[in-house]
C-alpha cells in the first residue's frame, strides 16, 4: 500500500459521517492528492438509488468511490444482509478493498455504517477493519447534549483494542448553538482524551462543490489539512 488510509466512524447514525468524509476528501483534493472513498456496506438503499458515495461525488468531483455491497433495509449491515438473503461484507474484504485503493491513491477514506461496533457480519465490525489495516480512526460526533458520553465510549472502545483515534470532528455545528454545544467544544477533548479537530456547519452537505471546498478547509483543523481553530464562545 502506498497511500494513507483513514477510517471514519461515528458515535451513531446520522451524525454527519458522510459530510465529514467529503470534507476530508475536499481538503486533500485541493492540495493535489488522489482521493478514494470506500463504503464497505450501504444500507437503506435499493439498486440504482444514490447513496453516501453519490453525496461525496457531488460535493467533491473527481473522488474515486467504491461500494462493496448494498442492502435495501435501513438496518445494521449484518442484519440487512440476512434479510436480503445476501452475503455480508467481511472485515477482510473491506480491508482488502482499502488496500487495493491505496495502491492507486494518496488517501483512502473508509466510511463505516452507523457507529463503531455496528456489525458487518456475525462477528466483524469497523474496529476489525481498522485493525487489519493498522489505520487511525476519526470519530464524528454530534454537538449537543449526550455527545460527551457517546464520544468517550467510542474512543474507549478504540483504546481497548489498541487502535489509534485521530481525533473528533463535530458533524453538524448548529447555526445557533445552545449552552451544551458551546460547552462541549471544551469538554469533548477533555473527556475523550483526544483532540477536537473541527466542526462542519449544519447544512454543509447542500453546498455547491466550490463553496463546500472552502467551508471544508475552514472547518477542519491543521492536523486534517484545514485551518479551523476551536472558537472561543
Amino acid at each position: 500500500m502506498s497511500g494513507r488510509i483513514l477510517v471514519v466512524t461515528g458515535t451513531g447514525t446520522g451524525v454527519g459521517k458522510t459530510v465529514v468524509t467529503a470534507a476530508l476528501a475536499a481538503v486533500a483534493t485541493a492540495r493535489g492528492d488522489r482521493v478514494a472513498v470506500l463504503k464497505p456496506a450501504q444500507t437503506g438503499m435499493g439498486v440504482g438509488e444514490p447513496g453516501d458515495l453519490a453525496d461525496v461525488a457531488r460535493l467533491v468531483p473527481g473522488t474515486t468511490g467504491r461500494e462493496l455491497a448494498r442492502y435495501p433495509d435501513p438496518l445494521a449491515p449484518d442484519t440487512a444482509a440476512r434479510r436480503a438473503g445476501a452475503p455480508p461484507v467481511t472485515p477482510a474484504a473491506a480491508a482488502d478493498a482499502a488496500g487495493e485503493l491505496a495502491d492507486a491513491h494518496d488517501l483512502v477514506l473508509v466510511e463505516g455504517a452507523g457507529g463503531l461496533l455496528v456489525r458487518f457480519d456475525t462477528h466483524g465490525t469497523l474496529v476489525d477493519v481498522a485493525g487489519l489495516l493498522a489505520a487511525p480512526v476519526l470519530v464524528v460526533a454530534t454537538a449537543g447534549l449526550g455527545t460527551l458520553n457517546a464520544t468517550e465510549l467510542t474512543v474507549a472502545a478504540l483504546r481497548s483494542r489498541e487502535l489509534t483515534c485521530a481525533g473528533v470532528v463535530i458533524g453538524a455545528w448548529p447555526a445557533t448553538p445552545d449552552l451544551a454545544s458551546r460547552c462541549n467544544l471544551a469538554d469533548l477533548p477533555t473527556t475523550s482524551g483526544v483532540p477536537l479537530l473541527g466542526a462542519l456547519p449544519e447544512g454543509a452537505g447542500a453546498l455547491a462543490p466550490e463553496r463546500f471546498a472552502t467551508v471544508a478547509r475552514h472547518s477542519l483543523a491543521a492536523e486534517l489539512g484545514g485551518v479551523w481553530q476551536t472558537p472561543q464562545l
